[in-house]
């Protein structure tokens, strides 16, 4: 129980440091979208799914193949180095080639502005090149220095946030005081391109707190290791991609077939589901260390199926949460009625995330069997379902298909892994368990979505009635872990 309780105390300090930015990033939609409209946040979209593929791309799986060698490697210091040399090296040949070819790419993404892509560019290459050292904090049980790193990072890309979008405007319309040069910056970008700015420079922050880190690496390249590496991280890196094709294609789908303002819509509300992506986050950070360090423990299966069940239960409680107070979220959190429009998109998209965090602990077998390709097909099967259900039903219901579509896609992944995994590595999940929780949550939120919208003391008891429900069926549990 030990090892247990020190796996949920790394999830809540690197959940701070992972959703708080990410929350943060929630509450500064209002800002985003009380500035700009419909049609100016779906550009916003596009950079940051954009910023997503490359993301991908880059890492190429370098991350997960780092945690996988550092815990059986039995010299360190050159998985560090291999690890650290290949993305740094990858990561200044692509700022290089983007650079030259900037203008012609810029053109090729849509983007209106070529500086929009040399600021993505610079942003994906920091965040890259950092991605190491925040690796070995994870993995060398350091959650409160990579906590702090990521607070300093949210907490820049906030203020400037706040300065350029509400200060600065604030500023001219009340004739208060500022540098021409400002002003003139101001009036002759885009607004948008603001939080583009923000962004490359949060990112800058974060690697220059990390140089001094990066210095104390032996910077060793190992041709050996980093081939036997790279076999591991290549299929990671395809399954990453598919996987932000299931997350993110189909918002540029939603805009070539509908339009830009029902993308933004779309996106917009879809920010209301990533309430569940954050807890996905949290657990995700604590988890992936934690499972690779215990993997040769006797108890290891016991541990990861109770990790699932109750990773199952409070998703499914925040999932109720979100569904009952789905207009309260959306007022404070959307601000402009003409967002709103798309918030029947939102219980979906919660149980598709709810549906990707339990496919991302059951991912855990191929990881540790060193079978990644099985995570490269499940990823594809879900890019394909993806693709293929938004280019056919788009057209037919509107970004309802592409809600169902990240239904369908994470589900199918979650499934397959299940099935796949108990042949290779086989966990007594209890699956009646977690199968009871999502159903109940689901039927619950639909309960108060169709019928009692708006009305919260139906809200308030539908949230103390699961809340029963947990605590008469875990309440053995519930008494253990919190003695400890």
């Amino acid at each position: 129980m030990s090892s247990l309780k020190r796996f949920f105390k790394d999830t809540i300090i690197y959940g701070i440091g992972a959703v708080l930015p990410r929350a943060i990033n929630i509450f500064l939609v209002k800002l985003h979208t009380s500035t700009l409209d419909a049609e100016k946040y779906a550009v916003n979209t596009d950079y940051y799914v954009y910023a997503a593929y490359l993301n991908a791309l880059l890492t190429f799986g370098m991350e997960t193949a780092f945690f996988r060698f550092f815990s059986r490697e039995k010299e360190k210091g050159k998985v560090i180095g291999t690890s650290f040399i290949s993305l740094l090296i990858s990561s200044l040949l692509f700022l290089f080639l983007a650079l030259y070819f900037n203008e012609s790419i810029a053109a090729f993404f849509g983007f209106e502005n070529p500086l929009f892509f040399k600021l993505l560019v610079y942003t994906i290459v920091l965040d890259t090149i950092v991605v190491v050292p925040f690796a070995y904090l994870r993995v060398t049980n350091k959650p409160l220095k990579f906590t702090a790193i990521k607070i300093l990072n949210i907490g820049v890309f906030t203020l400037l946030n706040i300065f350029f979008l509400w200060f600065v405007p604030y500023a001219i319309q009340n004739k208060i005081s500022l540098q021409e040069s400002l002003v003139t910056y101001y009036n002759d970008y885009p607004k948008v391109i603001h939080i583009f700015v923000a962004g490359t420079v949060a990112s800058l922050s974060t690697f220059l707190i990390l140089i001094p880190a990066i210095f104390k690496f032996k910077l060793q390249f190992d041709t050996q290791l980093f081939k036997r590496m790279l076999v591991y991280s290549f299929p990671i890196m395809i399954g990453s991609l598919a996987f932000v094709t299931n997350e993110n294609l189909d918002k540029l789908l939603l805009g070539d077939i509908l339009g830009e303002k029902q993308m933004g819509i779309y996106a917009a509300c879809y920010k209301l589901g990533v309430f569940m992506t954050l807890y996905i986050v949290a657990f995700r950070m604590g988890a992936e260390p934690f499972f690779f360090n215990n993997a040769d423990k006797k108890d290891a299966k016991e541990t990861y199926s109770k990790i699932l069940t109750w990773f199952t239960i409070f998703g499914a409680f925040f999932m109720l949460i979100v569904v009952v107070f789905i207009d309260l979220f959306a007022t404070i959190l959307l601000g402009k009625p003409e967002y709103f429009e798309a918030l029947s998109i939102v219980p979906i998209i919660l149980l598709a995330n709810l549906f990707l965090g339990i496919y991302n602990i059951l991912s855990i077998w191929y990881k540790l069997t060193d079978k990644t390709k099985f995570g490269m097909y499940f990823s594809i099967i879900g890019a394909i379902i993806t693709i293929v259900f938004n280019v056919v039903m788009i057209p037919i219901i509107g970004f309802m298909a592409s809600a169902w579509a990240t239904l369908f896609a994470f589900g199918t992944m979650m499934m397959i892994s299940y099935f796949v995994g108990q042949k290779y590595y086989p966990v007594d999940y209890k699956l009646k368990k977690v199968t009871f929780y999502v159903l109940s949550a689901t039927v619950f939120g639909l309960v108060s979505f169709h019928l009692f919208r708006g009305q919260y003391w139906f809200s308030i008891f539908t949230i103390f009635l699961f809340f029963g429900l947990i605590f008469f069926n875990e309440k053995k549990e519930l008494k253990q872990l919190l003695k400890r």
